[in-house]
């Protein structure tokens, strides 16, 4: 069993850097404390996690929270201890002695997922349930760019994005509001063309894949991945099906430039278009 996994993560690395060097001409870059902003630190296991949102992240940094003998088990740590607890130290926090010093000799992973179910993911979270961030912020701009005849309460709460609107938003060039990390692309959350990741796991095969990175940096045997659904838990999970449907409602052409958008994560990381 660890031999094929071995295996896969020597052909996910391979994809990924042949990728990079047929498009990107950055291999001589300089790494700014920009590029590891997202990266998590754990000195204990000597781990750098970088985190690609709605492909496991809570999760993941429970488990580093455990590793780093900030938490007993993962099931006792809350979403917003997770979140806003600050207890994880990133990459960029460090000098630049620092951050070279880990980047060359910890264990560096990420973890992502298939893009249009990872986009369709975060705008269930953000859109379709009360968000006191995204609502004013994305979902007022969103709503007056592109809704003709918005009603006014639409425009002062900004709730009710539909996902269509999302997309013409996501899609246009010159958007109201600036990116999110809920749907940038890992390619520029985590810099894998300058950063050499030692692991890539999928979200498709979470279980799997992080239980065979916890035996790799000889984590304690009863730490497992926990499986469960950190929020909106009675929700069903973003699953194929349920992308279709929601991608069901736009045009071809915009179904195609989704695609487009994202096309250097499907190739990267090896996702079939869909």
């Amino acid at each position: 069993k660890w031999k094929s996994l071995y295996q896969i993560q020597g052909e996910r690395k391979r994809i990924m850097r042949e990728t990079c060097s047929k498009y990107k001409s950055n291999n001589r870059r300089i790494i700014t404390p920009y590029h590891v902003s997202r990266i998590f630190v754990e000195d204990k296991y000597r781990v750098l996690y970088c985190e690609v949102p709605k492909a496991g992240c809570s999760n993941w940094k429970r488990v580093l929270m455990v590793l780093n003998g900030l938490a007993s088990s993962t099931k006792d740590i809350q979403h917003n201890t997770v979140h806003y607890g600050n207890y994880l130290k990133r990459l960029d926090g460090f000098d630049h002695k620092g951050i070279y010093h880990r980047l060359n000799t910890y264990t560096k992973m990420l973890f992502i997922r298939e893009p249009f179910e990872k986009l369709v993911s975060a705008f269930r979270d953000k859109f379709e349930h009360p968000n006191n961030y995204y609502h004013p912020v994305f979902g007022k701009a969103i709503i007056s760019r592109y809704r003709v005849n918005a009603t006014k309460e639409a425009l002062r709460t900004g709730s009710g994005v539909k996902f269509k609107e999302f997309i013409q938003y996501l899609l246009d060039v010159h958007r109201p509001v600036g990116m999110d990390i809920h749907w940038d692309h890992v390619n520029r959350l985590c810099s894998p063309c300058l950063i050499d990741y030692d692991f890539v796991g999928k979200f498709e095969s979470m279980e799997e894949d992080a239980n065979f990175f916890l035996h790799l940096i000889g984590a304690p045997q009863n730490l497992t991945f926990p499986k469960f659904k950190d929020r909106h838990s009675n929700e069903e999970r973003t699953t194929t099906k349920i992308t279709q449907q929601y991608f069901a409602q736009l045009s071809p052409a915009q179904r195609q430039q989704s695609y487009d958008f994202y096309y250097m994560d499907y190739l990267m990381f090896n996702y079939s278009k869909p």
